[in-house]
């Protein structure tokens, strides 16, 4: 399987990054194929709103900046999960840059191959989840229809285990 990481932290020795870190390494070591993009080093606008993806650019953003790198990633990709800290209820403004621009490859319909989503937060309270679940839930699993792999955050006390879980079941 190959999964894409959208990591929204911009601390590189944070909650979010271990997370990330199992993950990546539990899934590799039972052979899944996993790219982790650390979005708060890229050059990823906002959207614009221009309509241009839906009209001339045929599903093609008019920005070209480093959202590219992640639209060729989600192309092949069959699980997508987004890791973020909490930042007023909602996943970190870098991911959510990157996740408004996924209107253009993932609308009206995901690419045939994406089928599963799962998410990673963290935060110092553990009642600041809801905005980010609203998200996830109305739009990856309702609108887009993936598998729901589950909403892990570090107010779990055995989470890492948990993330290593699910990677190895995949």
């Amino acid at each position: 399987m190959r999964i894409l990481v959208l990591n929204g932290s911009p601390r590189p020795h944070g909650s979010t990054a271990e997370m990330v870190a199992v993950f990546k390494e539990s899934a590799e070591k039972t052979g899944h194929a996993v790219s982790v993009i650390n979005v708060y080093r890229k050059n990823i606008k906002g959207c614009l709103a221009c309509e241009y993806c839906h009209g001339k650019g045929q599903g093609k953003c008019a920005q070209q900046d480093d959202m590219q790198e992640v639209y060729n990633q989600l192309q092949s990709a069959n699980m997508l999960v987004l890791a973020s800290p909490i930042y007023y209820h909602g996943i970190s403004g870098q991911l959510k840059c990157a996740v408004d621009r996924f209107y253009s490859v993932l609308y009206p319909k995901a690419p045939e191959t994406l089928q599963k989503v799962a998410m990673f937060l963290s935060s110092g309270d553990s009642d600041m989840y809801d905005g980010a679940r609203f998200s996830y839930e109305g739009d990856f699993l309702g609108y887009l229809g993936l598998e729901d792999m589950g909403i892990i955050t570090n107010h779990d006390k055995e989470y890492l285990k948990t993330i290593m879980k699910m990677a190895t079941t995949l």
